[in-house]
């Protein structure tokens, strides 16, 4: 601490420094020694020293300007400090301090409305991305374009909020209050387009919601339906191999499963890379495919168990049926001897007939066996279904000489039979047309007269030495078809209402 002088500092006193150097300072006065008083002690007061002469002072004018000169400045380095009490809180508050913690309000306000806009958007992008990538209709394509659009309108505001806030700088010592209150004007502005944006996307999101819904149960069926592709192909594989351990080929069943490895590839590549729609029926298409061969590959075993049971029972048919051929031409000569020739002659290459279809039908097991020892399943099965045709054609050859000469033994012993046998379904027609009518309608009444006629006339070819007893057996025949089609009209019409 520096002691203060007696006297007051003025740069127009004399120091020491600014004096002569030429010129020595007076030398101080000796001081006198203090006087003894009776106890033998000095005097204190005569012992301080005697005071040095007096710098010349300023003149009373001059000092006084120097003062008036100083008190501004001094006031001016106090003030600040004794209304900042301290702190560094701005001392000219008031209504420019409000106006700028409005704007930070609206800006606060803004930036809420901003941050839910976007995550809105974020969310409701995910759900046109799932809609788009599993419906392809009208309806998806026209919600995706929408999507699109709102997307630009929500970057037009984003992008003037943005401009609202760099525009204003809320931290700015010197804001004012006109400058804080365009903020909070600009900044609530924006706020209030990016909440209006915002309802729009909320109204464009409820309206999702059908297409929304059909695409997550698309998506939810998508992965359950390639795990069961997975597991079919895994499933048809083992029975495969378990086909083959018993010794059978089962080469197509082997060759229909390698084209089902691309699709299982295509499946393992997922939805994002082929598209939801495209996947779900790839899937359901190789489960499908790959349950036939596994089904098939199961059954493959009692296939060809089947195979050699028919392969033995028709080679059984045909020696059954050489023998029966061979009884065809007794037949025959009866038939000659007995009756008319109109009675026989359609019979005439029957055995002839029987022998070469049996002969052909034995070529066609002798292939049916070689593809069965080859495992050329379908082309054994074909093949054993032609020979079982062949077979089926000449049985029916072989017995129509048999039933031919039993039906005619019987209308030769009594013709009477096969007549009143026809004129029974003539009569009981005639009862249906007839009922609930007076008169009989011409539809109706015109067919079976012309069968009564027919009747007649077959019966008239049984007279004569040499009766054509088949003529008439095929012509009663025939009448009984004609009158059961007149019966069935009749009831078809009264069950419609005509």
């Amino acid at each position: 601490m520096t002691a203060t002088p007696s006297q007051p500092y003025t740069p127009f006193a004399p120091c020491a420094h600014h004096r002569s150097s030429s010129r020595r300072p007076d030398p101080a006065p000796t001081p006198s020694p203090a006087p003894v008083g009776r106890d033998g002690r000095r005097d204190g007061r005569a012992s301080r020293r005697v005071p040095a002469p007096r710098s010349p002072r300023t003149p009373g004018p001059v000092r006084d300007a120097l003062v008036l000169l100083a008190v501004p400045l001094v006031a001016a380095l106090l003030l600040p400090a004794a209304f900042a009490g301290g702190g560094t809180r701005r001392w000219f508050g008031g209504r420019g301090e409000g106006q700028r913690a409005e704007a930070q309000a609206a800006k606060d306000a803004a930036a809420a409305a901003f941050y839910e806009l976007d995550t809105a958007q974020r969310d409701l992008r995910i759900s046109i991305e799932t809609i788009a990538a599993v419906d392809d209709s009208p309806a998806a394509r026209r919600a995706v374009s929408d999507f699109e659009a709102l997307g630009r309108r929500i970057d037009e505001v984003s992008h003037r909020y943005i401009q609202a806030v760099d525009a204003h700088d809320l931290d700015r010592v010197d804001l004012d209050a006109p400058a804080a209150s365009r903020a909070r004007a600009d900044l609530t502005a924006a706020k209030d387009e990016l909440t209006r944006v915002r309802q729009e996307l909320d109204r464009f999101g409820e309206g999702l919601g059908p297409l929304l819904g059909k695409a997550e149960t698309q998506l939810a069926r998508l992965a359950p339906a390639v795990e069961r592709a997975r597991q079919s192909l895994l499933a048809a594989s083992n029975a495969l191999d378990a086909v083959r351990a018993t010794g059978l080929a089962a080469d197509d069943l082997a060759a229909r499963l390698a084209a089902l490895a691309p699709e299982l590839t295509r499946l393992n590549q997922g939805a994002g890379r082929h598209g939801v729609a495209q996947t779900l029926e790839r899937a359901e298409r190789v489960a499908r495919e790959a349950e036939a061969v596994r089904t098939e590959a199961e059954r493959l075993p009692e296939r060809a168990a089947e195979i050699d049971h028919r392969l033995v029972s028709l080679r059984t048919r045909a020696q059954a049926l050489t023998t029966r051929a061979g009884q065809v031409e007794p037949v025959l000569s009866e038939l000659r001897r007995r009756f008319a020739a109109a009675c026989w002659q359609d019979l005439q290459h029957v055995p002839e007939q029987a022998a070469e279809t049996v002969r052909q039908a034995e070529v066609k097991m002798k292939e049916a066996q070689t593809a069965r020892d080859a495992q050329r399943w379908p082309d054994a099965t074909s093949l054993l279904s032609t020979v079982r045709a062949l077979l089926n054609t000449t049985d029916e050859a072989v017995s129509a000489a048999g039933d031919r000469l039993r039906r005619l033994n019987a209308v030769q012993k009594d013709p009477q039979q096969e007549i009143e046998r026809t004129r029974f379904a003539i009569r009981d027609a005639q009862r249906l047309a007839m009922a609930g009518r007076t008169t009989p309608d011409p539809r109706h009444a015109g067919p079976l007269d012309d069968s009564v006629t027919r009747l007649e006339r077959a019966i008239g070819t049984l007279e004569g030495r040499h009766p054509d007893y088949w003529h008439f057996l095929t012509e009663a025949e025939a009448v009984r078809r004609a009158v059961a089609g007149v019966v069935a009209r009749i009831r078809e019409e009264r069950g419609t209402g005509h």
